[in-house]
């Protein structure tokens, strides 16, 4: 992390230069160049490597927002959760764990909003609490983004055996196909990424729309074969089950599992965040997507675990069945297997198809967050300094080109000997708890935020978005994924003998907790870093620049109700 007063930018370059967007509303290569002139320090180093560029549009921001946390956890991994401990526990276990991601979002997005920086968590982090956490949080991350990007590579593989026919064919060859999808998508513009995430989402969304909207009408009975629904599996084989336990010990672990379960779903709410050094008029754009985030939590997770809890029941045999034997994409789907119950037919290739989209849009999503991580730790002098190099386009490319390598391991997935495809599961379950500790740190680096705020005499009745109820919504979101984080194993320690335990299961449960330490610590020997104090956080640089462009991005002006509607939406 380069100190705050080694920034001697000439004033030309520190946030005053006259042309920021074109008349089209399009960012500036001079608007670029001023931009990264006043993180780097000097226009020489801004001019050499360049620097990403605004290109993801309202729109973009908006349904990367709506759709980035509807992925395979809502079309399938919530099966596992619900024939664990039953609809009423998974009502509430995504609920709970909903509220805590918004109090977190509402840290973020304050943050993101005051100063919109690509990959911004771990720069954040470095500024305001301590350069370790920074280094901790961005490498993290990263390995987090690159094995989960594997992990969804390989799941859209398996997704695609569904289909009779494709089960002739390797699957390496599929897994092939889907990395140079997933390339060339994040490889040549940001353009092209967003336009990419905004299809992806708008699929997710009309599906689950729909899903919903046909959940309701067979619960009232007006599916093919008439029977009304209501909430009779809530009654039996009842609302809670219980879990490694009997009585209400075990219900209470039954709806603690789904706490676990639903933290990990909702990974990668922040992508948004991630996204904003490079979205169009982020002082109005990321505000929006962030206020948002409470209705789509509600909208897709609570209504859509309310909506699975009355058209299948929570020990139904097709749902049990295809949790144990790991069944292909749709089968092991809720959804498809109430549908299927309903009578209702064809449904089951479409839901699948929307399954390997959602897989292929994580993919594709995971890619571009783990590049972003790897520029902004090079932009905190924490990873070699070419990955700051961009293309004309604005694509940090060594990033993306050295995320993309890590891809190759979805190979081992493949294995028919089992060996490299239990390695692959090592790697994978690696990853299990980083979310929780990004979102910890994004609320430490918030109360430290905060406090720098209130040190260096910054109003925040003066900032454009105020999130609130500061500082407690960020102590209580930090309090509830640090639980998580250390009682996320409590299945290995309970139950009849501890039937559980296992050295596996132990290190699945626990060993992102050292990986997560070892990081801090490493960076904190090293560079001997101190703790920040609020006074000198650095809450400014870059911001000068930022605020130049406010006034520069066109007004959008609706012209009739559709596009007042449409303006509304994107």
């Amino acid at each position: 992390m380069v100190e705050k007063d080694t920034y001697n930018v000439d004033e030309s370059y520190n946030g005053v230069h006259p042309q920021y967007v074109d008349e089209n509303g399009i960012e500036s290569k001079q608007g670029r160049i001023t931009e990264a002139a006043a993180l780097y320090g000097d226009i020489q180093t801004a001019e050499e490597f360049g620097y990403v560029t605004r290109g993801l549009k309202s729109r973009h921001i908006q349904f990367i927002a709506l759709g980035g946390t509807i992925g395979t956890g809502l079309f399938l991994g919530i099966g596992s959760a619900f024939t664990r401990a039953g609809p009423l526990s998974v009502l509430l276990g995504y609920s709970f764990t909903g509220i805590a991601v918004f109090a977190m979002m509402q840290c973020l997005g304050e943050m993101a909003t005051w100063l919109p920086l690509p990959g911004s968590i771990p720069q954040f982090c470095a500024r305001y609490v301590d350069d370790a956490l920074g280094f901790a949080v961005g490498w993290n991350n990263w390995y987090a983004s690159a094995i989960t990007l594997c992990a969804e590579i390989s799941a859209a593989s398996i997704v695609i055996n569904y289909w009779e026919g494709a089960q002739h064919i390797n699957v390496a060859v599929w897994i092939s196909i889907i990395i140079v999808v997933v390339v060339c998508l994040n490889i040549f513009a940001i353009q092209i990424y967003g336009e990419a995430e905004f299809v992806f989402a708008s699929v997710k969304i009309i599906t689950i729309v729909g899903l919903l909207i046909m959940a309701f009408i067979v619960d009232l009975g007006g599916g093919p074969n008439h029977d009304r629904l209501g909430f009779r599996y809530w009654k039996h084989p009842g609302a809670m089950k219980e879990y490694d336990s009997t009585g209400a010990t075990g219900r209470f672990l039954g709806l603690f599992s789904v706490l676990v379960n639903a933290a990990f779903s909702y990974g990668g709410v922040e992508l948004v965040a991630v996204a904003a050094g490079e979205a169009e008029n982020p002082r109005k754009n990321i505000p929006k997507a962030v206020r948002r985030v409470f209705w789509r939590i509600l909208f897709f997770y609570v209504l859509g675990s309310l909506a699975i809890g009355v058209l299948v029941a929570s020990d139904d045999p097709h749902l049990l069945k295809a949790q144990e034997t790991g069944a292909a994409g749709a089968a092991q789907s809720p959804w498809v297997i109430g549908i299927q119950n309903a009578g209702i037919p064809v449904l089951p290739s479409i839901i699948n198809a929307v399954i390997l989209t959602s897989a292929s849009s994580s993919a594709n999503a995971f890619l571009y967050t783990g590049s972003r991580y790897l520029f902004a730790l090079a932009q905190n002098r924490q990873a070699p300094k070419f990955l700051l190099k961009c293309s004309k386009a604005g694509v940090p490319y060594w990033c993306v080109f050295f995320t993309a390598i890590i891809a190759g391991l979805t190979y081992l997935s493949v294995d028919s000997n089992g060996g490299a495809a239990t390695a692959f599961n090592w790697f994978q379950n690696l990853t299990t708890i980083a979310s929780l500790f990004t979102w910890c740190s994004i609320c430490v680096a918030y109360i430290q935020f905060h406090k720098a705020l209130k040190a260096q005499g910054v109003d925040r009745n003066t900032l454009v978005f105020k999130s609130k109820f500061q500082p407690y919504t960020a102590w209580f979101a930090f309090t509830y994924f640090a639980i998580i984080i250390v009682f996320n194993g409590f299945d290995v320690f309970v139950g009849e003998h501890h039937s559980h335990w296992t050295v596996t299961n132990f290190l699945t449960a626990y060993l992102g907790i050292p990986i997560f330490f070892v990081l801090y610590g490493f960076w904190k020997i090293f560079k001997r870093t101190p703790w920040i104090h609020p006074a000198d956080a650095d809450i400014t640089t870059g911001k000068a620049a930022l605020d130049a462009e406010d006034g520069q991005w066109p007004e959008q002006i609706p012209r009739n109700i559709f596009e007042r509607i449409w303006f509304w939406i994107a």
